[in-house]
């Protein structure tokens, strides 16, 4: 069992980040925020796939503008990501946006930074101190020491600036594109502040390599108890980014939200399409909202046995397959009846 660190809990919108609540999985629309009814179309489609917090780019005021529409048209809270113009972040807010990703270091001279700040507590609007490996001031960049140092360095700068403004509705995330970068950050700064901590590996990469950078970075934090809520990045439809971030925490038994997927790798004994079966099992079953494991093996010698504390499963056979509840063979089909077998089998179960 991981002992996840004890850290302080904020709200975004319904959603509770640190302290005892399960560790939430984000993603970031890359739609254009100026197209409402696009970016609305994507966020709906991170909600199906499980993703309970939505990152926004706000570029300019008519982006900000739309928040008020974007709001109101969805059920899951809004983060807008904002750079620079402190008046950005005064109009999300007024539009009713439920956080911000924002460096207050950025926005401009403490007025302007007061302005957000006092705007932000009166609503009860928490903040992200999102650190990037690869945009430091230069004051840190400069300086002779590692790299995660300088990461630390310039979270505790900004996270300074809300303290001193009596701020503490804080998250805060140290990212880089290098693996051992990010854990290194993130195991320093989670022994000096007690504010939840967002996990990521940014510019991971595309699906195949941007997943392994962030399993490994992701899982090496989580199993170490690090991390509140996390974001998979990958140059990928974003709704992918949710999938990995679930199957990340359902690997380390954090959350056991949707099915958890088993197969085996295919060997000589299999003497049915394996990979093509296993994909179309994974897809019909992926949006299933129960808690359960289903397997997919390819040979009925090993297959009820291994797989016997799944759920549901099926082991392959020559063109046909055995399907198999909690170890025990129900049914004989054919190759080409067995989703439709499986899918009868699951949904009686729950009648």
């Amino acid at each position: 069992m991981i002992n996840r660190r004890k850290s302080k809990q904020i709200s975004i919108g319904d959603v509770k980040v640190g302290g005892d609540a399960p560790i939430s999985v984000q993603s970031m629309c890359n739609t254009d925020t100026h197209d409402v009814e696009k970016t609305l179309t994507q966020i709906n489609e991170l909600v199906d796939a499980g993703c309970e917090l939505v990152r926004l780019a706000v570029l300019d005021k008519d982006a900000a503008a739309c928040i008020k529409q974007l709001v109101k048209g969805v059920k899951v809270p809004l983060i807008a990501d904002i750079h620079f113009d402190y008046r950005l972040a005064i109009e999300c807010i007024n539009n009713g946006i439920n956080a911000l990703r924002l460096n207050p270091g950025n926005i401009g001279n403490l007025e302007n930074i007061k302005k957000v700040i006092t705007l932000a507590k009166q609503q009860k609007i928490p903040i992200r101190i999102g650190i990037n490996a690869g945009s430091l001031e230069k004051e840190f960049e400069n300086k002779n020491i590692p790299l995660p140092q300088k990461m630390i360095k310039s979270a505790l700068k900004h996270i300074n600036i809300l303290e001193d403004l009596d701020f503490d509705l804080i998250k805060v995330s140290l990212k880089s594109s290098d693996v051992l970068t990010t854990i290194e950050a993130y195991k320093l700064i989670a022994e000096k502040i007690d504010y939840p901590l967002h996990l990521g590996v940014t510019e991971a990469g595309t699906l195949k390599s941007g997943l392994v950078k962030s399993s490994v970075g992701l899982g090496s934090l989580l199993s170490q108890g690090i991390g509140d809520t996390i974001r998979v990045s990958l140059t990928e439809n974003p709704v992918e980014e949710v999938f990995a971030g679930f199957e990340i925490l359902k690997s380390l038994n954090l959350r056991q939200k949707g099915v958890n997927f088993i197969s085996c790798p295919t060997c000589g004994r299999c003497q049915i399409d394996l990979i093509s079966l296993a994909k179309k099992v994974e897809e019909k079953f992926k949006h299933l909202d129960k808690t359960i494991t289903i397997a997919v093996m390819g040979c009925p010698v090993n297959g009820p046995g291994e797989a016997k504390h799944a759920d549901f499963g099926v082991a392959g056979a020559i063109k046909e397959g055995y399907i198999f509840k909690k170890g025990e063979i129900i049914a004989r089909v054919k190759e080409d009846e067995i989703i439709a077998k499986l899918d009868e089998i699951i949904k009686k179960s729950f009648i």
